[in-house]
């Protein structure tokens, strides 16, 4: 099976041009269709990632905002053969929807999530997030967040069995060996991805192309499994 016989060809997608969702979407794809599993659901909240539930072709659920992960929850639990993995972004997972967060990962529940890390609300017009850097400027925060942004490796890594992996769209081999690795790990999996909004970051004055340079240039692949660094790509896991 071709990964894009994974895709609905009957629903545009709706992400702005240039947009890294892309690459996750299809990489996503390719790894699903390299699993050769036909029992994958795909779960997703609201927000521009959201959107990804309806763009895969495979049984799949659009929930409420922040309630992704109990969604995917409860298609695990009363089909515990189901590949599921949730995709979405950080203001469904880690804004709205963290108490989720806390407990889905504190009982190692078996699901997989993608969390597409774009630093703030960009559906809704590029409101300062949980995840958005200290003194980055957005619709909310025109002077700069004062506030630092939420460490989602911390909260994953305190808890005694945990795998958590940082990527970005832009390594996409990366990315795709991160997911093959956390849909085969028997128990609760999340992989980060470094993704800036290219719509509220070009306000500012920078193409996609200089966003995902940076990224490039900033961010180095290890394979050492322990604790990353601000500036390091990988995976960490126990248990």
């Amino acid at each position: 099976m071709s990964f894009q016989e994974l895709i609905r060809k009957e629903t545009p997608i709706g992400w702005c041009p240039g947009c890294g969702l892309y690459g996750t979407f299809y990489a996503a794809c390719e790894v699903i269709d390299e699993s050769n599993n036909p029992n994958t659901v795909i779960v997703s909240g609201i927000g521009c990632t959201g959107r990804g539930s309806g763009y895969f072709y495979l049984d799949s659920v659009h929930g409420l905002h922040g309630r992704a992960i109990p969604l995917a929850v409860g298609v695990k639990i009363s089909n515990p053969k189901l590949d599921v993995i949730v995709f979405s972004g950080d203001g469904d997972l880690l804004g709205i929807g963290g108490n989720h967060l806390l407990h889905a990962a504190r009982r190692n529940d078996d699901i997989t999530i993608i969390c597409n890390n774009n630093e703030v609300f960009a559906m809704t017009g590029g409101q300062v997030a949980p995840t958005t850097r200290l003194g980055s400027i957005t619709t909310t925060t025109p002077k700069g967040n004062t506030a630092e942004s939420i460490n989602a490796q911390a909260i994953i890594l305190s808890n005694k069995k945990h795998f958590y992996a940082r990527s970005s769209p832009i390594f996409k081999e990366h990315f795709k060996s991160c997911l093959k690795e956390a849909k085969n790990h028997n128990g609760f999996s999340f992989i980060e991805l470094i993704n800036p909004c290219i719509t509220n970051v070009g306000r500012l004055g920078k193409t996609p192309a200089q966003i995902f340079g940076e990224i490039k240039e900033k961010y180095k692949i290890i394979n050492d499994n322990r604790p990353l660094e601000d500036n390091e790509l990988g995976i960490v896991k126990n248990g």
